[in-house]
């Protein structure tokens, strides 16, 4: 009697253990489909012709198909005052050139904040970790009087210093770098390699999970980019911006408002499937340390 009991116990333990997941995985499919239907819609809602976009309940996908809107959306802004070519090239700029720079200085200043102790080397990084406090907009004035001093209004600098400047990534760079042995940097260094050489071969490989994540934030953050204080001349304004100008005429550009949604979220979507892998690593291992 008694192996039969244990025998049941033991099913019964693990029929439990199938069923909770079971569970688990279902819920997990509904918060899924749940958060997936806005992206669905937005991307539905980009071929749908006129009539359909203000029909009710509204459909997730059209019943006739049309690419309509992205050719109405292109033919707006080839005649507008500023190539779209020119919108683009500036979105890009700023995006590739911030991205980089935070990148790399981010990760030099986290460098000799994690792997050499000077002088108000505490305090530095205490000051990094409260300013991850502060929302941008508490900031806004002093950021403006700051670039007016500099003479970067109407200038690509306006935007990208201060993602350059950004102390998110430094901390993200920080605590990845905190983990990379002591004794690997002074092997090195016995063996001859410089503080250059030990940064660019043997720490940025270490980190790659961190300074992807820091391209994931960097891309999302600069490519929406819109109307901003800095800028004045359309010359140097940026796509969202002119997509943003385009989708808010009104009804009756409520498609090419559609297709702009989903040309604005084309690239973060795409960097993101790109880096995610790293994505947990990340946060997982940059924690707040004592």
């Amino acid at each position: 009697m008694t192996p039969r009991l244990h025998v049941s116990r033991q099913s019964r333990r693990f029929n439990h253990s199938r069923a909770g997941t079971v569970v688990v995985f279902l819920v997990l499919l509904v918060m899924a489909v749940f958060m997936a239907l806005p992206m669905v819609l937005i991307i539905g809602n980009a071929f749908k012709p006129s009539h359909e976009l203000w029909a009710f309940p509204p459909k997730l996908f059209p019943t006739d198909w049309t690419t309509g809107n992205f050719g109405d959306m292109f033919t707006v802004l080839s005649d507008s005052l500023v190539p779209f070519l020119r919108y683009l090239y500036n979105t890009l700029f700023i995006t590739v050139v911030g991205t980089a720079g935070s990148i790399i200085f981010g990760s030099m200043c986290a460098f000799v904040l994690s792997k050499r102790r000077f002088p108000g080397s505490r305090v530095m990084l205490r000051l990094v970790v409260l300013s991850l406090m502060f929302n941008n907009s508490v900031c806004s004035v002093i950021n403006y009087i700051t670039i007016s001093k500099l003479h970067w209004i109407d200038s690509y600098w306006a935007l990208i210093f201060p993602a350059i400047g950004a102390p998110l990534g430094m901390f993200l760079m920080k605590q990845f770098i905190d983990q990379l042995p002591d004794a690997l940097l002074e092997a090195a260094t016995v063996d001859g390699a410089g503080k250059g050489t030990i940064f660019w071969r043997i720490v940025m490989p270490n980190v790659r999970s961190a300074w992807l994540t820091m391209i994931l934030l960097n891309v999302q953050s600069l490519w929406s980019i819109g109307a901003t204080p800095y800028i004045y001349k359309e010359v140097y304004k940026t796509l969202p911006y002119a997509m943003t100008q385009i989708a808010s005429a009104g009804i009756a550009r409520a498609g090419v408002g559609a297709a702009v949604s989903v040309i604005m979220m084309t690239v973060p979507i795409l960097v993101f499937l790109l880096t995610q892998s790293r994505i947990i690593e990340t946060m997982a291992t940059s924690g707040m340390k004592d």
